[in-house]
C-alpha cells in the first residue's frame, strides 16, 4: 500500500519510502522512514528521526530527532521517543511506556549536551507504562514487565518487573518464561535449549524447531 497522505510537511525522497501516514498524523520534512512502515493518527515523526521498515507506529505517538527504531518495531500508542533513543529490529514498546534522556532535568537548565543514550536491544519487549531511566541498555529478547522502572541494564533475555525493577527470571526468544534445572532448560512452547553461565546471564545452545 504505497500512499502518502499525511497531514503536514513531508519530503520526496521520504514520499517515496512510505507505505502508510495517517492523515492526522505530521511526518517532518527530513525524517527518514522505510517502506512498509505505518504511522497513525495523532502521531507526530520530528525532523531527524529514523524509521526502518515494516514498523507500526501507534496513535499519539512522538519520534523526536535523534531517534533510530530499526525494522520491524511495533510502537503501541501513547510512547514517545526522545533524542538518544535506540530501538533495534523487532522490539515491541507496549502502550504508554516511557523513555527519557536527561537524568536530572530542569526547565530552566539546558542540558541537550547531557542527553544520555537508551538501547532496546533486539526482539525486546516493554511492557505497558514500563519507565526507562535513560542511559541504560535492555539486552535481545529481555522482557520489561508492565509499569516496571528500568534503572539498570537488562541482561539478554532477562525477565525485570517492579519498582525498581529487578530480575526476575528468563524469557525464552519466542516469549515464554523459561524454568531452570541442573544449569540447563528447553523452551516447553517452542523447543529452544538455554544454558544458565550465571545468575544473570543465560544463552541459547540450538533451536529444536522453528518459532
Amino acid at each position: 500500500m504505497e500512499e502518502m497522505t499525511g497531514k503536514g510537511k513531508n519530503d520526496a525522497s521520504c514520499a517515496a519510502h512510505i507505505s502508510y501516514i495517517h492523515p492526522l498524523s505530521i511526518v517532518d520534512e527530513g525524517s527518514d522512514i522505510g517502506s512498509g512502515t505505518r504511522v497513525w493518527a495523532g502521531a507526530h515523526v520530528m525532523t531527524g528521526a529514523k524509521i526502518g521498515q515494516d514498523c507500526n507506529i501507534g496513535e499519539h505517538c512522538f519520534v523526536e530527532g535523534g531517534v533510530t527504531i530499526g525494522d520491524r518495531v511495533t510502537v503501541k500508542n501513547n510512547v514517545a521517543l526522545y533524542c538518544g533513543a535506540v530501538i533495534e529490529d523487532d522490539v515491541f514498546l507496549g502502550p504508554s511506556c516511557v523513555f527519557t534522556n536527561v537524568i536530572n532535568p530542569r526547565a530552566f537548565v539546558s542540558r541537550k549536551s547531557e542527553f544520555r543514550k537508551t538501547i532496546v536491544r533486539r526482539g525486546a519487549s516493554i511492557g505497558a507504562n514500563a519507565t526507562l531511566i535513560c542511559g541504560h541498555t535492555v539486552g535481545e529478547y529481555a522482557f520489561v514487565g508492565a509499569g516496571a522502572v528500568v534503572s539498570r541494564d537488562v541482561p539478554d533475555f532477562g525477565l525485570v518487573c517492579g519498582v525498581p525493577a529487578k530480575l526476575c527470571g528468563w524469557v525464552c526468544k519466542c516469549g515464554s518464561k523459561l524454568e531452570f534445572s541442573h544449569g540447563s532448560t528447553a523452551c516447553i512452547e517452542c523447543g529452544e535449549v538455554y544454558e544458565q553461565v550465571s545468575g544473570e546471564r543465560i544463552k541459547p545452545l540450538f533451536q529444536m524447531k522453528q518459532i
